[in-house]
C-alpha cells in the first residue's frame, strides 16, 4: 500500500469509486460521484476541493471527499440538500485509511473539522472519531437532526397490520376516499429527457406547497435538482413519481432507487386537493410500490415530519461532529 494519500479529481476517480462503495459499509445515493459532482458543480465555487484517495497499487481503498473554506475542513456537500454525509473506505481497511488521512490533513490550514448528516453508523464516527482522539484532536458530538426509516415488510398487508390501529384505519378511510373520487393516476417518470421535462410541474407544485417549501427552492437550488436529476437518471437511480386526479397533477415525489432501498428526497402538492390527502397518498403508492419490488428499506430521510411517523417510519439520530487541535 501507499503510505500518504493523493489530492484527486471526479474525473480521475469515476471509474473507481462505484466499485469502492459496493465495498464500503457506508453506501448510500449522497456518496455516489453522481451527485458528489453535482453538488460541486453548482456550489462549489466558495471553496476549494480536497477530494483525497489512497490506494494500494491499482486498487481504490478509500476516498475522503471534503472541502476547504480556509477556516474549516468539510464533506462536500451541505445539509440543506445532503442528508448523509460520509467517508467511503474498502471495509477492512478503515484502520489503515484513517489514521494517514488525519496524518495528511494535519499541516492543511484548518481551525476546524467540522461534518454534519452522520448516520449512527457512519465510518466517520466508527473511525475516524476514535483515530482523531488517539491523535489528540478534541471531538464533539451533537445530535442534530432525525431521519425515520421504515424496514420493508414482504407484503402490503404485513405493513398495514404493524402500522398502529388508528393510523391504519385512518389510512384506509383516506385510501377509500381518494380512489372513490375521479379518475386517479398515479405514475413515475424515469427517463431522463421526460424526468428532466417533467421536473417543470415539479417546481410549480413546490411554488404551490406551503411557505417553507417555496423559500427553499431557490433558483440555484433549482439549478442542483435538475443537475442532479440529470446525472442520477443516467444509472436509473431517480424517479419523479405523479399523482393525478381528474386529469391533473396533484402531488409529486422525488424518489431515489439505491442499492435495494428507496429514499424519499423530496415532495410538494397542490393545497387545492389538501381534503383529498393527495401529498400523504402519493408517498403511501410509494411504499406499496416498493413493498411489491422486494425493496429492503423506505427511508424518509432527514426531518422529524408527524406523517413519517404515522406512516410507520422508526426514527434514527442523526449527529454532528467537530474536531479541533487541541
Amino acid at each position: 500500500m501507499t503510505d500518504s494519500l493523493v489530492r484527486g479529481t471526479f474525473t480521475s476517480l469515476d471509474a473507481a469509486w462505484p466499485v469502492l462503495l459496493e465495498h464500503c459499509d457506508a453506501n448510500h445515493i449522497f456518496l455516489t460521484p453522481q451527485w458528489q459532482r453535482a453538488w460541486w458543480q453548482i456550489f462549489g465555487n466558495d471553496f476549494e476541493m480536497e477530494l483525497l484517495s489512497l490506494s494500494d497499487g491499482s486498487e481504490l481503498i478509500g476516498i475522503a471527499p471534503l472541502k476547504n473554506n480556509g477556516k474549516s475542513l468539510s464533506f462536500l456537500g451541505s445539509t440543506d440538500v445532503c442528508d448523509y454525509m460520509d467517508f467511503i473506505v474498502r471495509q477492512g481497511s478503515e484502520d489503515y485509511f484513517f489514521p494517514r488521512l488525519l496524518d495528511y490533513l494535519a499541516p492543511l490550514a484548518w481551525q476546524s473539522i467540522e461534518l454534519d448528516s452522520l448516520l449512527p453508523q457512519s465510518l466517520a464516527l466508527r473511525f475516524f472519531v476514535p483515530a482523531a482522539r488517539q491523535k489528540g484532536y478534541r471531538v464533539e458530538i451533537e445530535q442534530m437532526d432525525v431521519s425515520p426509516q421504515l424496514n420493508l415488510p414482504a407484503s402490503w398487508e404485513d405493513y398495514l397490520v404493524a402500522l398502529k390501529t388508528k393510523d391504519r384505519h385512518e389510512l384506509r378511510r383516506k385510501l377509500r376516499r381518494l380512489e372513490q373520487t375521479r379518475a386517479v393516476s398515479y405514475y413515475h417518470v424515469t427517463d431522463k429527457a421526460a424526468l428532466l421535462s417533467a421536473m417543470a410541474s415539479f417546481f410549480e407544485l413546490f411554488k404551490l406547497s406551503h411557505t417553507e417549501k417555496a423559500q427553499f427552492m431557490t433558483d440555484r437550488k433549482r439549478e442542483f435538482f435538475l443537475a442532479m436529476g440529470s446525472s442520477l437518471a443516467e444509472k436509473g437511480d431517480v424517479s419523479l413519481s405523479f399523482l393525478e386526479v381528474g386529469g391533473l397533477r396533484t402531488s409529486a415525489t422525488l424518489c431515489f432507487d439505491y442499492d435495494n432501498e428507496i429514499y424519499l428526497y423530496n415532495s410538494a402538492y397542490d393545497p387545492t386537493y389538501a381534503s383529498l390527502s393527495v401529498s400523504l397518498l402519493l408517498k403511501v403508492y410509494n411504499i406499496r410500490e416498493a413493498i411489491s419490488n422486494g425493496k429492503r428499506r423506505f427511508d424518509f430521510l432527514r426531518g422529524d415530519e408527524p406523517y413519517k411517523y404515522d406512516l410507520g417510519g422508526q426514527a434514527v439520530p442523526i449527529y454532528r461532529c467537530v474536531i479541533t487541535r487541541s
